[in-house]
């Protein structure tokens, strides 16, 4: 009887809850004196990283002596901070100037999906990365036969995998979740925690699904990143001369420092219970791999790295060439 009663109860729920159509966006704050600020801050923001992972993306394509494994994977890795910002930041601005935010519910499930999919990809090709550097310091007689140009196909390829399950796996448990009235998402894009606030169902399986799928990417990558750098430290500190040492670590150092953003930020907003305290703390976090990691990706990898400044220096010598030839001809 009880069991019939129960199903009865949560039957009628779910008849009662509305089909939800459509969702609105909270942003990142309510306080109307920091919507302007906030506004052109996240529009800077924005625009140094499509300039930047644009600008990227060209120099690895246009200059013959960037087209190596190293630069292959940075070329996809400015590819995909390109694409997944894209996915939230036009909306994330919008909040900033409009009184309502309103976002349809298939745009908020491909929003979910798209963003899943290029972080979880992020996380793959930031491995990638770090095992190609151990091979290139620790066996570097090997490199061009053990990172030849199929091997490296296939180590992305299994990254790209790895992204389309991760989403496919939030997105499908999101389909089938009911929800009520409230569509108000507490965050500034549809994300996980923030929608499964929002459902009228149990979400038991959906943060199980979380947990997994979450752990499994961080964990997983977190575990090979670590045993790469130990090797890696091991090799240098064997090296006898001090040249080597300075040029091992320098090849090293953007990419620790972009890891470090990228697996601290999203281990504390997923790793955690699904609470609205947790929610708001995460808004905080996520900023970090969603804004400020994309912008700064191209800037630490530019900047530290002497290949990529003598690509720059070479282009803009040929462009400036050019147009004085064209100027005289």
């Amino acid at each position: 009887f009880f069991s019939s009663h129960r199903s009865l109860k949560t039957k009628m729920v779910l008849e009662n809850a509305s089909s939800v159509t459509e969702f609105i966006l909270a942003g990142l704050t309510d306080q109307p004196e920091l919507q302007l600020p906030l506004f052109f801050l996240f529009l800077g923001t924005y625009v140094i990283t499509i300039m930047g992972n644009l600008g990227l993306i060209i120099l690895i394509r246009m200059n013959s002596q960037l087209h190596t494994p190293m630069y292959y994977f940075l070329f996809n890795l400015s590819f995909i901070d390109l694409c997944y910002s894209s996915v939230f930041t036009p909306k994330m601005l919008m909040n900033f100037v409009l009184k309502q935010n309103v976002i349809s519910y298939p745009g908020c499930m491909a929003q979910l999906y798209f963003y899943s999919f290029f972080v979880i990809s992020e996380c793959y090709v930031l491995t990638i990365m770090a095992y190609d550097r151990y091979v290139a310091i620790c066996n570097p007689l090997l490199y061009n036969v053990t990172m030849s140009s199929q091997v490296c196909s296939w180590l992305l390829g299994g990254a790209f995998a790895m992204g389309f399950a991760g989403a496919m796996a939030h997105t499908g448990c999101m389909l089938r979740l009911v929800f009520c009235d409230a569509h108000i998402i507490n965050h500034y894009m549809c994300d996980i925690l923030p929608l499964l606030q929002l459902s009228c169902t149990s979400t038991y399986v959906n943060e199980l699904v979380v947990f997994i799928v979450v752990g499994t990417n961080i964990i997983v990558p977190s575990v090979t990143i670590f045993t790469s750098y130990a090797l890696i430290l091991a090799s240098i500190l064997s090296m006898s001369s001090t040249e080597g040492r300075s040029k091992a670590f320098s090849t090293c150092s953007s990419h620790i420092i972009v890891i470090t953003l990228f697996f601290g930020s999203a281990s504390f907003m997923y790793l955690q219970p699904s609470s609205s305290g947790s929610v708001d703390q995460g808004k905080i976090a996520s900023i970090f791999y969603t804004n400020v990691g994309p912008m700064l990706n191209p800037l630490i990898y530019s900047l530290r790295n002497k290949d990529v400044q003598t690509a720059m220096r070479k282009t803009l010598r040929r462009r400036m060439f050019s147009r004085t030839g064209a100027m005289f001809s």
